[in-house]
């Protein structure tokens, strides 16, 4: 029997609305039964801050930093938090809930889905492990966490290196979909992040940001060899198919599907509603 064939999109460098936009589009065509589960690579244009569906932008983010640094804004329709999206390799996978390869609880499903990261990261050469928090100490903190910054801390299953996070993810289910997206850092400007969040005072911006640098990390920080996103882009799909045991075809959309995604994208996305409604 031949491997299971699932779609695969690269959609390639795109503002942040139309970016949210397909993701909740491939959820739908998929709960619907006309496109088959979907693996998609993505970029921004431009570089993006992303906030997850409960957060705050009033209490939480430096709107002003934003734009002063020319970025692109958008809610996720995911949870966790802030996410700087620059040189990164965003993913998304769509699959159904009652998918045979599927757990049922979404931390399992979280490590299903990322054996895909796992393996694209030992294809580059890099020992990248699971982080499981063992004590009830780091478990609250997962709950509670003290900093707006998704990479501050890893969660359940997400990927470490050296005991530092390098890929941050978040999950949503609806209509008998999972959608799982995240974040694959290259590179990162921790000074360019940490401009873009609100603090109490000065002296707490600077003590997160200097035990970030212990908690997070790219992946052309942990190689001799800087990777190109070319490369990067051919691991982490080789990681996939080999993580989820599935082949993955190239799939283009449509005409109406393109109009549908941008249609969304300027009704949802764009709207101050959407993005500074919390």
């Amino acid at each position: 029997m031949g491997k299971e064939i699932w779609n695969y999109i690269d959609s390639g460098f795109s503002s942040p609305f139309y970016n949210m936009a397909l993701d909740e589009a491939l959820l739908d065509w998929h709960s619907e039964g006309k496109i088959a589960p979907t693996i998609r690579f993505y970029g921004w244009n431009p570089p993006t801050l992303s906030i997850g569906y409960f957060q705050k932008v009033e209490k939480e983010i430096d709107m002003d930093a934003v734009r002063r640094h020319g970025l692109g804004f958008v809610r996720r329709p995911t949870g966790g938090r802030g996410v700087l999206h620059d040189k990164e390799i965003t993913y998304s996978v769509i699959v159904s809930e009652d998918h045979p390869r599927m757990p049922k609880t979404v931390t399992e499903a979280y490590r299903v889905i990322s054996e895909g990261i796992l393996h694209g990261f030992r294809l580059l050469g890099l020992d990248a492990h699971f982080a499981i928090p063992r004590t009830d100490e780091e478990k609250q903190h997962l709950k509670n966490p003290r900093s707006s910054v998704c990479f501050d801390a890893p969660s359940w299953y997400e990927l470490v290196v050296e005991g530092r996070k390098v890929a941050g993810s978040a999950q949503t289910r609806q209509k008998g979909v999972i959608l799982q997206h995240g974040s694959i850092l290259l590179d990162l400007d921790e000074k360019l992040l940490f401009d873009l969040f609100k603090y109490p005072n000065e002296r707490v911006r600077e003590r997160l940001e200097k035990n970030f640098k212990n908690k997070a990390v790219a992946i052309n920080d942990l190689r001799e060899t800087p990777v190109t996103m070319e490369e990067a882009w051919s691991a982490f799909k080789k990681g996939f198919e080999y993580g989820l045991d599935i082949e993955l075809r190239p799939y283009q959309l449509s005409s109406e599907q393109e109009e549908y995604v941008k249609k969304l994208a300027k009704e949802k996305y764009e709207t101050e509603e959407w993005n500074f409604r919390r």
